[in-house]
């Protein structure tokens, strides 16, 4: 068995690289398809709100899993993908919160699984394994 802080540390950094590594799949997506900055910008107009936040997806989908994979200012970029999925249930999907999938599933479980994961990265902070442990 595997020493109590040991697991607890490779705990973090599973996590870490678990919800890092997946959203930046979707930041990837993103910058290979640059007309999802045009969808973007147009939910924000819809909203009422400035269309060149719209480029802090980029932020929140490319630069802060890259930092939380590195381990460099994690709560603050677990912080920030926070706000991004705030902004992603906000402008797309508030009419689903309370919706079901075919198959019985939230359908904003995706949606919700990173926003409860960066909270638990903004709470857990980097761990042992990281370029600057917090």
């Amino acid at each position: 068995m595997l020493d109590k802080h040991i697991s607890t540390e490779l705990g973090k950094l599973i996590l870490r690289v678990t919800v890092a590594g997946l959203m930046l799949f979707h930041g990837v997506a993103k910058m290979m398809h640059p007309q999802s900055l045009e969808f973007i910008s147009s939910m924000l107009t819809n909203a009422g709100l400035p269309t060149f936040i719209a480029y802090g997806v980029f932020v929140g989908e490319v630069v802060a899993p890259l930092a939380i994979l590195a381990g460099f200012h994690t709560r603050l970029s677990a912080i920030i993908i926070l706000i991004n999925m705030l902004f992603v249930l906000g402008l797309v999907h508030m009419g689903e919160i309370f919706s079901l999938t075919s198959s019985g599933g939230l359908a904003v479980e995706l949606q919700l699984f990173y926003l409860l994961s960066a909270i638990a990265i903004a709470l857990l902070g980097s761990g042992k394994f990281a370029y600057k442990p917090d």
